[in-house]
This record gives C-alpha cells, sequence and structure tokens, in this order.
C-alpha cells in the first residue's frame, strides 16, 4: 500500500528533470478490494507524473546542496543533429550540460564531435559531475564516521575512511598550496 508522502502545492526538487517544481495534483491508483492506493504519483506540471524516489522535498534539497551549490544534469538541444540524426543517442535530439550555478548557467558542457564518438560515455560522465558534490559530502561523512567511532570499526572500514579523506584532500587543497608544497 502506498500513502501520499507530498501534498498539493509542496515544492519539491524534481531530480530527472534538474528543477524545481510545485506540486499541481497528487495522482493515487485505486485497485478494487483494497483500502488504500497502490501507488501515489505527483503531477508537477512538467510533462508527466514523478514518483515519490524522483522528488526530493525542500528542505531535503536545500541541506543537501548547501555545500557547493545544486549541481544538476540537464539536456541542451542539438543544433548539429536532429533527433532523426542521432537515433543512437541515449536522448536523441539533445546532448547533457551540468550547470553549477543557481541561474542555469556555468558548469559542464562537450563538444558536438566528442558527444558523438561516444554517447554513453558522455552520459555516464554527465552523471558523475552532477553527483560529484554528493559524494563529497559522502566522504566527509565517512571521515565523520570513522573519526567518532575509530576504537569501534574494523581495519577495512578504517582504511576506506583514509583512501576517502586522501581524496578529500586532493579535491579540496587549493592548487596555490600544493605549488607552495613543492
Amino acid at each position: 500500500m502506498a500513502k501520499a508522502t507530498y501534498h498539493r502545492h509542496q515544492r519539491v526538487y524534481v531530480e530527472p528533470v534538474g528543477t524545481w517544481a510545485v506540486i499541481d495534483k497528487v495522482n493515487p491508483v485505486w485497485v478494487k478490494g483494497f483500502d488504500e492506493p497502490v501507488r501515489v504519483t505527483y503531477d508537477c506540471g512538467l510533462g508527466r507524473d514523478f514518483a515519490e524516489s524522483e522528488l526530493i522535498p525542500e528542505g531535503e534539497a536545500e541541506a543537501r546542496d548547501s555545500d557547493m551549490g545544486n549541481w544538476r544534469l540537464m539536456r541542451a538541444r542539438n543544433k548539429w543533429q536532429s533527433p532523426d540524426e542521432s537515433r543512437n543517442h541515449p536522448f536523441p535530439g539533445t546532448y547533457p550540460i551540468v550547470v553549477t550555478d543557481v541561474n542555469d548557467w556555468g558548469g559542464w558542457r562537450v563538444p558536438g564531435a566528442e558527444y558523438e564518438r561516444d554517447p554513453a560515455l558522455i552520459e555516464m560522465q554527465a552523471r558523475l559531475i552532477a553527483a560529484a558534490p554528493r559524494m563529497l559530502k559522502l566522504i566527509k561523512d565517512l571521515r565523520e564516521y570513522a573519526r567518532d567511532n575509530s576504537a569501534e570499526i574494523d581495519d577495512d572500514l578504517l582504511k576506506l575512511a583514509r583512501r576517502a579523506e586522501q581524496l578529500r584532500r586532493a579535491v579540496e587543497t587549493d592548487v596555490a598550496d600544493t605549488k607552495m608544497a613543492e
């Protein structure tokens, strides 16, 4: 059985689209003989209904993205090829861009020729870059957990935490600091 997690007029972040939206309508799916709906979807006015797992409430999304901003994957229209000419692409007629600014500009884009060479690889790279702030947060959480529970955790997890800390340092170290150390 499913229960509605979100309500009408609630502002949510829609992960598959990479944008904020307001829920227009809550759509329960009823089946005869059941007292509760078997599934609940949400209409956010974006062309299709979204499942609960695709939405993040306003407070959680802001907390999740507070360290480095709201990096998100968006799609741009492919100016070089029509959707018919790019049928072998995962999303014909578009290519991925990663936006790292709240105003939908700045970030990472790929040249059209490079996308054409290996669209699946470029799509994976775009998802990886968009997920980087969340992965960095995960690394920091692992470091904090290992620091707070170092006596109770096993050696394998402690080694992973050390590797994560090395990776975090490599990401957060300023270029000027590394040149001065040499």
